[in-house]
């Protein structure tokens, strides 16, 4: 059974979603209220003005693709378990198009809930862009939904499911969108995917998760201070934020505790993360039965990696190699060489190997949490390393975004901002009380913009938790001609101020990456004026 016409589904889910718009922004800045607008203010995610900005990116020849969504037993390399995944494996199949090209999904739901399709880092057109409650309906179990956008931008992407926290199930896969004009050289190509995992062991689900996190430490602040936050009476603990439906599990833990105690990285800040999860996988393997990449001594070879985490970061190396990094979140960056790599939830990085003689551990550490996932590169004879492997080229200082520098061909221009929007992160893990704003997220457009402006976005992170913040549907640029990004790390105690021009009118969703924190409440809306 299908849904109904795009066009109706988002009319009735529009309609909801718009009809008690908060306050919006006066030009400059959004500290203070005015006059809130009336939905019709406001573009639609379906409006003329989305289908013009979807017209300038054309649209070339039609890339076909279908999904499924459906329970499944998966084999992570020794250990099966019962989970959720595109199909019958880990990551769900790449799909590869050109930039120019229309990408045309199939979504089935085979799921015994409703859920959606989110593309993370494409500037797409707005009711694409896989956000139920925002930009469509949830498509239900049973039904089907076709997603259908001009890919404007080449680079390393992926996509998940914007429903409650399927994402920390087998929900994800890379989308990677090549360049008709490709500048760089290579012999061979990666696609690595790191993830942590945790559902269907000994019980375990990301819901059941959510729920045990969802009560707090009982006053422990192991987290962070409130931030100051306005509870307001909303106890949204156990609700599926993007869908406004309930947690398909509920609100009854199953399994043993998964609350992480103790984890520390003076990197990210002190608290490295909520979840202790007991495994950590490079492209759906524990480091028991890794996946093994085979080359020829001498190749280079080009790596895209893609953090699908739900609630780690990971400190990447090759052991015996230098990485020179050329791109993260599909944009290019003046090359640069590191030892170490560290990827935030939902970050990726682009970089070039010339591999050496013999076999090599690829080794992801998940920070702070002093466990790895673990890939093999064999280029000649040799046994292969522990699976607890640590290479030394590990305890080198990682490479992060701050370090890097956009390449020309991609630099944000100088320009005043036009406004300011401050979005203050809140919340603590003794209450599990995560916020932007002291307010928990609610679907109606909170920060507003117009069309064509230059638009800052200062994160203020008033918590002792880091929080990889990601915008829908554009790249900002970093400080001091940074590297243009879609997600970013700010670390707790500190601000970060990021600029972007408003130039794909919808609404779009700005929120923490930690899937825990997001389906707690770090989210937030910015809507288009007309």
């Amino acid at each position: 059974m299908r849904n109904p016409t795009r066009r109706a589904v988002l009319g009735a889910g529009i309609a909801a979603a718009g009809g008690s718009l908060l306050a919006a922004c006066s030009k400059g800045s959004d500290s203070g209220p005015s006059a809130a607008p009336a939905p019709t203010d406001l573009v639609s995610p379906d409006g003329k003005e989305v289908a013009a900005a979807e017209g300038k990116r054309g649209g070339g020849p039609v890339r076909k693709v279908a999904l499924t969504a459906t329970p499944t037993r998966l084999d992570l390399g020794g250990r099966t378990v019962t989970t959720w995944a595109y199909g019958d494996r880990l990551p769900g199949k790449e799909i590869r198009v050109t930039a120019g090209d229309t990408l045309a999904v199939t979504l089935a739901n085979h799921l015994p809930e409703p859920t959606s399709l989110h593309w993370h880092g494409l500037a797409l057109r707005n009711d694409m862009d896989g956000v139920p409650g925002i930009t469509q309906r949830p498509v239900k179990a049973g039904a089907s939904f076709d997603y259908r956008f001009a890919v404007a931008h080449p680079g390393t992407y992926w996509f998940h499911p914007h429903s409650g926290t399927q994402q920390d199930r087998g929900l994800y896969a890379p989308l990677i969108v090549e360049d008709p004009k490709e500048p760089l050289a290579y012999d061979k190509e990666w696609v690595v995917v790191l993830d942590d995992w945790v559902d269907g062991v000994d019980g375990s689900t990301p819901d059941a998760v959510l729920a045990e996190l969802s009560r707090g430490m009982g006053g422990m602040d192991h987290g962070g201070g409130t931030g100051g936050m306005d509870h307001g009476g909303h106890d949204m603990s156990h609700m599926s934020m993007t869908s406004r439906t309930p947690a398909s599990a509920g609100p009854s833990p199953t399994g043993p505790s998964r609350m992480m105690m103790g984890a520390t990285s003076p990197l990210l800040g002190g608290d490295a993360g909520d979840v202790a999860y007991p495994h950590y996988l490079v492209n759906g393997r524990t480091p028991e039965d890794p996946e093994t990449f085979t080359a020829n001594p001498g190749d280079r070879v080009r790596i895209r990696f893609v953090n699908a985490g739900g609630d780690t970061a990971f400190r990447v190396a090759l052991g015996g190699h230098r990485m020179t990094v050329t791109h993260t979140d599909g944009f290019p960056v003046e090359h640069t060489q590191t030892d170490a790599l560290l990827l935030g939830m939902g970050e990726r990085y682009d970089v070039l190997v010339e591999v050496k003689d013999g076999v090599f551990p690829l080794t992801a550490l998940a920070e702070g949490k002093k466990r790895s996932a673990l890939a093999l590169l064999r280029t000649g004879g040799g046994a292969a390393p522990d699976a607890d492997v640590r290479p030394r080229e590990l305890a080198a200082a990682p490479l992060t975004a701050d370090r890097l520098r956009a390449d020309r061909s991609v630099a944000l221009g100088e320009r005043r901002p036009d406004r300011t929007i401050t979005l203050r992160l809140t919340g603590s893990m003794a209450k599990y009380d995560w916020a932007i704003n002291g307010r928990k997220y609610t679907p109606e457009p909170r920060h507003l913009v117009g069309g064509g402006e230059r638009v800052r976005l200062v994160f203020v992170n008033d918590t002792e938790m880091w929080h990889p913040m990601h915008l829908h549907g554009h790249t900002f640029a970093l400080p001091g001609r940074g590297p243009r990004k879609d997600t970013a790390i700010v670390l707790p105690g500190r601000r970060l101020a990021v600029d972007f021009d408003a130039d794909n009118p919808g609404r779009w969703m700005v929120h923490c990456h930690n899937v825990y924190h997001a389906e707690s409440g770090m989210m937030t809306v910015l809507g288009y004026r007309k």
